[in-house]
Formats: C-alpha cells, sequence, structure tokens
C-alpha cells in the first residue's frame, strides 16, 4: 500500500496521479473560513448570528494556528523540506498560508467596523469608542476601573530585575511605553501589564448613561483610558493591546509514558507556554513597540497581524447572549421525537419494536440520554459500555453513568485523553467515573479511540420462561454532548440487532483488553478493515462502470484527504461513475478536470447548523448500501483512530438517509459552495426555487415529519 503521506509520482501512469491533481490542505482550511466568513457578510442572516459567525471565524484561525500553523512552523525548525501530497514545501506552504490568513482577518474586521457595527448601532446595541465617550460615561467607566479592574492587575516594568513575562496563549495583555523616572528613580521605558482572564472583555453600560439597555465597552477602551493608575508620576506615551498564540499540540512519546492520564496532565500545564507562532497587535501599535514584541517572542514580520480594533474577537460571542432581540437572532426550534417515542415512552420497547434513527438537531438528542438514564435505574441492566470523545464539563450522561456505576451495575468507559483541547474535561470525568467504581480506560495508545458506540447489557424474559442477554447499541456520527446536538447535524442509530451488538462487543473488547481483531459482520473499523472496505465499494462502482452498468457514489464528510481514497475516485470518475461529494471542510480532491475527475462534483454547506454527519452511500447494483460513521476520509482516520462505520439495514431507515442527509444536500442553492477545478469555491446559482437543506430539514422535521 503507498504511504498516503507520499505525493504519488507526477511521472507514473497505471491511475497514480501527480501533485497538481491535489489541494492544498492548508489553503483548503482556509477556503472554509472564508465560507463562514460569508455567512457574517449574508444580509440574509439575522444580525446578531451575523456577529456570531464573525466570532466563529476568529475562534476557527485560532485554533489554525495552534494546530495547523504550529505544526509547519515546527517542521521548519526541524529542517523538514519534504513535500504535501499538493508538492508544496512547508515553507511555501507557510508563506502563501500567512498571506492568505492576512487577507482573511482584513476583510473580517473591515465587515466588523464598516457593516456590523454600524447596523447593530441602528439597533440600539452600541459599542462606545473611547474618543465618543461624554463625562458621565467617562467618569462612570474610571469608577469601574479603580473597583473591577484595577486590584487585579499586576504591572511589570521591564529591566534587568523585571525580564519579560511569560505570556499565555491566547491572553489579552498590554504593552505600555512609559517616560519619567519611578520611585526608586529608574527610567523604565516599558511596562507589560496581563489582564486576567477573569476579567469580562465586554462591559455592558447601565441604560442611563447610553440611552440604550445595550450599551457597551471594550476592557481595551478602559485600560487605555485608566492605564496611567498604573504608574503613578510618570507619563504614558502609548498602551498598545496583543495577544500572542502558541503551539497547542501535546506531544508524548510512547516509550517514555508510564501513566497516561499522569503524562497529559503534565502536559496541559505547558500548553499554554508553547513555541510561538502569531502576535496580534492593534493597529494603533508603534513600529517599535511590534518590533520590540517581534524580538520577545522569536517572530518576523510574516507572522504579525496588525488588527482595527480589539485582538480577539472572539470575546464578542457573548454579546448576543446578552442582548434579548429574538428578531435578530435564529427563529427558535422545538426537536421532535420519533413517532415510536410516544410520550412516557419505553426506551428499550421502542428499540425491541423497530431501529430508531435520531436525526439532530432536528431530532431530539433526549433519547440518547434517556437511553442511559433509564439504564442506570433499570435493575434488568447488567453493563454499561459506552466511548467518550467530547461530552462536555455538564453532561447528564456521564452523571448517569456514574450513578450506574455507584449502584453496582458493570460500567466500563473508553474516555480519550487525546481529544484536542477536551483533554482537562475527560481527566476529570474519568477521574469521577473511577471514583465511582467504573472501570475506565484510555483506549489504545496511539490510536485515538473516535467511534461513537454504546451498548448495553439487560437479562430479559425468554418466551418459554428462561431468561437471557440482550444487547442495545446506539452509534452515532457525532459527539456524545447534549450541548453541540443543538447545532451539530448528526445521526445516531439504536438498535439491538444481534449481530450488530456482537460486533459492537468485539470493538470494545479489543479495545479495554488484548487479542486479534475479529473479522465482524457489519460494522467497518479503523485501523483494520474501515479503509480497504472503502477503497473496495469504490472500486465494485468502478467495475461496474466499465462493464456498462449504472454506478454511483455519494458521500457526505468533513474532509477528504487520504491520496489512495482519491486517487480511486478518480479512477472511477475516469471509469464513468457518477460522484457527488458533499465536503464541508477540507478538501485535497480537485473535481472537474477533464480526463481525469470529469464525474466528481464537489459541494460544501456552509449555514445556521455545523454539517458533522458522515454518509456513505454507493449504488451497488441496485443494492443500495448506505453506511454512517464517525470518520472522515483521512489518514489519521483510516489509520491511526479506532472507528467505526455501520450499515443501515432497514429499508425504511435507508430512504430516511437518503431523503434526508443526501438530496436536500444536493439540491440547495442558497447554502452550496461549489469546488471548481481550480481550486475555487464559488456560490451555487439559485435559479429556480430556493432550496435551503437546513431550512427544509427544519421545516420538515421539527413540525413533526411522518416517519
Amino acid at each position: 500500500m503507498q504511504n498516503p503521506a507520499t505525493p504519488a509520482n507526477p511521472s507514473a501512469t497505471s491511475g497514480q496521479m501527480a501533485a497538481p491533481a491535489y489541494i492544498n490542505r492548508e489553503l483548503s482550511l482556509l477556503a472554509f473560513q472564508r465560507r463562514v466568513l460569508a455567512q457574517a457578510a449574508n444580509p440574509e442572516v439575522p444580525l446578531l448570528e451575523r456577529l456570531r459567525f464573525l466570532c466563529i471565524v476568529s475562534s476557527n484561525l485560532d485554533e489554525f494556528f495552534e494546530v495547523r500553523i504550529g505544526g509547519l512552523v515546527e517542521q521548519i525548525h526541524h529542517g523538514g523540506r519534504s513535500a504535501g501530497i499538493d508538492g508544496r514545501s512547508p515553507a511555501e506552504t507557510l508563506r502563501l498560508v500567512s498571506a492568505e490568513t492576512h487577507a482573511i482577518i482584513a476583510e473580517q474586521y473591515a465587515l466588523l467596523n464598516d457593516v456590523i457595527l454600524p447596523a447593530l448601532e441602528a439597533e440600539g446595541i452600541v459599542f462606545l469608542r473611547r474618543n465618543h465617550w461624554n463625562d458621565a460615561q467617562r467618569a462612570w467607566i474610571h469608577d469601574y476601573f479603580m473597583r473591577e479592574v484595577l486590584p487585579v492587575l499586576t504591572p511589570i516594568g521591564l529591566d534587568p530585575a523585571h525580564p519579560f513575562p511569560r505570556v499565555l496563549n491566547k491572553s489579552l495583555n498590554f504593552a505600555v511605553e512609559l517616560e519619567g523616572q519611578d520611585a526608586f528613580g529608574r527610567d523604565v521605558g516599558y511596562a507589560i501589564v496581563q489582564a486576567p482572564r477573569a476579567l469580562p472583555r465586554v462591559i455592558q453600560l447601565p441604560e442611563e448613561l447610553t440611552g440604550t439597555p445595550h450599551g457597551f465597552v471594550f476592557l481595551s477602551s478602559v485600560m487605555h483610558m485608566n492605564v496611567g493608575e498604573l504608574f503613578a508620576g510618570m507619563r504614558v506615551q502609548g498602551c498598545y493591546q496583543f495577544r500572542v498564540t502558541r503551539n497547542s499540540d501535546l506531544f508524548l512519546d510512547e516509550e517514555e509514558v508510564k501513566n497516561l492520564r499522569q503524562a497529559i496532565q503534565g502536559e496541559l500545564t505547558q500548553r499554554h507556554f508553547g513555541d510561538e507562532v502569531r502576535l496580534e497587535v492593534a493597529d494603533n501599535c508603534s513600529e517599535a513597540m511590534s518590533d520590540f514584541l517581534l524580538q520577545q517572542f522569536g517572530l518576523t514580520r510574516q507572522d504579525l497581524y496588525r488588527t482595527p480594533g480589539i485582538v480577539n474577537l472572539v470575546r464578542l460571542n457573548q454579546v448576543p447572549d446578552w442582548v434579548d432581540r429574538p428578531d435578530l437572532k435564529y427563529a427558535p426550534f422545538a426537536p421532535t421525537l420519533p413517532k415510536v417515542l410516544h410520550k412516557g415512552y419505553d426506551i428499550f420497547a421502542a428499540i425491541r419494536k423497530q431501529d430508531i434513527l435520531l436525526h439532530h438537531p432536528f431530532q431530539s438528542f433526549g433519547p440518547v440520554i434517556a437511553l442511559v438514564t433509564q439504564a442506570a435505574n433499570d435493575p434488568d441492566v447488567v453493563a454499561i459500555k459506552m466511548t467518550v470523545y467530547r461530552t462536555g464539563t455538564d453532561s447528564a450522561l456521564m452523571e448517569a453513568l456514574v450513578r450506574a456505576a455507584q449502584s453496582g451495575k458493570e460500567v466500563t468507559v473508553v474516555v480519550e485523553l487525546m481529544a484536542r483541547f477536551d483533554e482537562e474535561a475527560n481527566i476529570n470525568w474519568a477521574q469521577k467515573l473511577e471514583h465511582a467504581g467504573a472501570h475506565v480506560v484510555y483506549g489504545v495508545f496511539g490510536y485515538k479511540t473516535h467511534a461513537k458506540m454504546l451498548m448495553i447489557v439487560r437479562r430479559e424474559a425468554g418466551s418459554n420462561g428462561s431468561h437471557a442477554f440482550r444487547r442495545y447499541v446506539h452509534l452515532g456520527t457525532g459527539n456524545y454532548h447534549a450541548r453541540t446536538a443543538r447545532f451539530y447535524t448528526d445521526f445516531g442509530l439504536m438498535t439491538c440487532n444481534e449481530e450488530i451488538g456482537s460486533d459492537a462487543n468485539e470493538v470494545f473488547k479489543q479495545i479495554t483488553g488484548l487479542g486479534k481483531a475479529s473479522r465482524l459482520k457489519h460494522l467497518l473499523q479503523a485501523p483494520f478493515s474501515l479503509h480497504p472496505c472503502m477503497m473496495a465499494m469504490i472500486q465494485n462502482e468502478t467495475a461496474i462502470a466499465r462493464d456498462g452498468g449504472k454506478a454511483r457514489i455519494i458521500a457526505k464528510m468533513n474532509s477528504l484527504l487520504e491520496p489512495e481514497i482519491i486517487q480511486a475516485l478518480y479512477e472511477a470518475s475516469q471509469a464513468g461513475v457518477e460522484i457527488d461529494l458533499i465536503v464541508r471542510g477540507v478538501c485535497a480532491l480537485r473535481p472537474g478536470v477533464p480526463g481525469m475527475s470529469d464525474n466528481i462534483r464537489v459541494r460544501s454547506i456552509v449555514g445556521r447548523f455545523l454539517e458533522h454527519s458522515r454518509i456513505f452511500y454507493f449504488f451497488a447494483g441496485g443494492e443500495e448500501q448506505i453506511y454512517l460513521g464517525s470518520a472522515d476520509w483521512m489518514e489519521r482516520n483510516f489509520f491511526r483512530r479506532i472507528e467505526v462505520c455501520f450499515p443501515i439495514l432497514d429499508p425504511k431507515l435507508k430512504r430516511r438517509v437518503m431523503k434526508e442527509g443526501i438530496r436536500p444536500y444536493l439540491n440547495d442553492n442558497q447554502q452550496a459552495w461549489l469546488l471548481d477545478s481550480s481550486g475555487n469555491y464559488l456560490r451555487r446559482g439559485s435559479r429556480g426555487a430556493r432550496q435551503s437543506a437546513q431550512a427544509n430539514l427544519l421545516k420538515d422535521l421539527t413540525e413533526g415529519l411522518d416517519i
């Protein structure tokens, strides 16, 4: 098998593709940020939601620098010159990415300052700039500073006894230029003031001072006006907010790690002080101060980002929650339940009656919580096994597992400690579960447990009066996280199918115990069968097309990067297979290239909800195989993660997946972006009736679709 990290040989024949056949991963990821930014620019999106999308872009870019740029910088520092699958070296990629990111951030702040903030002000939601404060506002803000801000600040003058402080990742800081002598007769030119994270970055003023119930000031403006209070008898020549972003990936050496949880806890404390990769400063920052800060952090001008406004737009995400203006937000909706789950339903009886497919957020996540809660309280349930990747700090599911363990049930939880940025929450849940008596395991070192599986073993009476064990299984495309289930689109299957239950049991045995991988009847599992089976299903469509038969592939996922899969799709296209790919984010495949990918279409849907479900459809000579799962078509998902894809066996549920998970997205002409052969995304034209997948699903499912 070709090494997935190695680009195909440009001179090779027999199907191997040259590097130009692939789109650069980092540039593709930035193209996704542009599609999110377009939501903020869209006047049809409610105004406060446009502000949220603007904040989402900043949050996404933070993670992009912490992980992707951090990785590129590390490669360059270690002398890495090997090209990615698109043929670009790390240094060339970093140069292109830096230019594109600067352009995106410039557009983001122009949209904020020239469009969104004026539109908010017209609606009575005002962000008061300090040069527009009146005397009453200035007095209130000064009093607020003295009471709420000054007591928690620690100014640090820079001299031989006070070196430049360690600056936390993404923290708000102020660099102050001073003139004069301090109490000890020292001429201190520069000082640093770090704003504790407990301080709010946006402060609401009383209505009587602003004439509106929604008047705000930024903490940075409060600091600018009052920073002189920290340096008595000295003159402030300048005060500049800045923020540094650091490489936040964790590194663990398998040969050195003896206790995974302890090792991760040790690494988490260092995450805030990883290598610097970006410096953000306000656009009023002097050149001298910018150069000084770059020198302190070992960065270059390429790494400097000047912002015409606050340096952390993520903190504006609180404002829509504070402002009670339903007319400026998405309309609320109530997720429904499948008909089989009538009022006061017994979840086990409902699953015995039929397989249940849940489509979040249009249908409630409540049945998943009810399944675990009922299992925890049911005396006939003897065992519960579950994987946990992301679940949040406040989880009814985890609390139910704790209660189940405390009541003496056999509870086994596979907690993934390396779920990026959720490590601390997962460690805390692992400790609570262990204290309650649950068996907690951390998967297999080197393989993230990304599969979404829940299995409940229940003792039930048979027809002849005997008792037997029955397995109830939930398999999903998304996390066991009630909050994200409200704005991520995902599918979940509840079943007591004996063969699927047996497969799930085998996967749990592999993760928690030792032994060879067993052949599974229905589930496809990474790192074993998932990649070869997906390749085989693509190649089967290719063979059918070459024989003149109807062949069709439709796949929906977050990311598409794995070279062998891409190469197989190119070969399928050349054989005449019709291929539609719905890829929310990164896509390295280049569609529509004559002679290579004529029959491949790639679209991305960006809307109110984060598209998260993975669906894989193969016509299969009329059998129409449909698999759902948690795995994208990426090298990491196929080879470095424990993943599960599961088939939809019930014909009625197959039709539902097509009706809800595929066709609306292929018909969407409102939120769809089409990827062209040059690697650019263009909005799909809206000729004919307006079709929005998410809006249609909200209308159909939340109004009680007959299933």
